[in-house]
């Protein structure tokens, strides 16, 4: 193997056999103050086992996406070394996150607290940002995307869709354990000799805020009461 990168929760490694990668989760989760926030920038805290459980989760995720047809760089997951086998995958510019919202707060309600309400019911609202930790990750439009040559109109218009619809499934199944989710983070790219465009990275507890009777669960909690029979 040989290391890609080393990212803020999990690092990146190529396999030299057959082209694909191999991810390697860590304990680390984003925050600030030694509090969790999936919209920090930047490494707040550890907590032993998030690994493992934003794997599982993840594992969960992309097998139901698998089921539904849609794109993924998923191949499949070990648990036990906490490595995900993915498709190599190109992104967008330097790194596009792509938020879908379903209730007003973290960085949404700081921005639009002159109007929005804490806790206010969104439709699903799909916001783009750069992956910049320098500039705070600022939102981007789909004009500036464009003309800045990130993004293509037609790529924009596939990722907001692919972000509802796989947002839309998380929503579900969590909905199946009386667990509502308020927002979600995902990250695109282009994949295959065609370059279509595929979910990649992770879906775990922390990429999302999720609360249960009007509390937040907390990322390991979250898998353990997703994955429960």
């Amino acid at each position: 193997m040989k290391l890609i990168y080393k990212g803020k929760t999990k690092d990146v490694y190529a396999l030299k056999e057959d082209g694909n990668y191999l991810l390697k989760y860590k304990d680390d989760v984003t925050g600030e103050n030694g509090v969790f926030d999936p919209g920090a920038n930047m490494v707040g805290l550890a907590i032993e086992g998030a690994g493992r459980a934003g794997l599982r989760l993840s594992e969960h995720f992309f097998e139901l996406l698998r089921e539904k047809g849609v794109p993924t760089h998923y191949l499949e997951a070990n648990i036990e070394e906490a490595t995900m086998t993915v498709r190599p995958a190109q992104v967008f510019g330097k790194g596009l996150e792509v938020i879908c919202r379903y209730r007003a707060v973290g960085s949404f309600l700081r921005r639009y607290g002159m109007y929005a309400e804490g806790g206010q019911p969104l439709d699903a609202f799909v916001e783009f940002t750069l992956k910049d930790d320098s500039r705070q990750d600022p939102p981007i439009s789909e004009d500036a995307l464009v003309m800045l040559g990130i993004l293509s109109p037609e790529e924009y218009q596939a990722i907001k869709n692919l972000t509802k619809e796989i947002g839309g499934i998380v929503k579900a199944e969590l909905a199946k354990k009386g667990i509502e989710l308020y927002d979600i983070k995902f990250e695109f790219g282009r994949i295959g000799e065609d370059k279509h465009i595929a979910l990649i990275d992770e879906i775990s507890g922390g990429n999302m805020r999720a609360y249960k009777d009007g509390e937040y669960i907390e990322p390991l909690l979250l898998e353990r009461l997703v994955l429960e029979d």
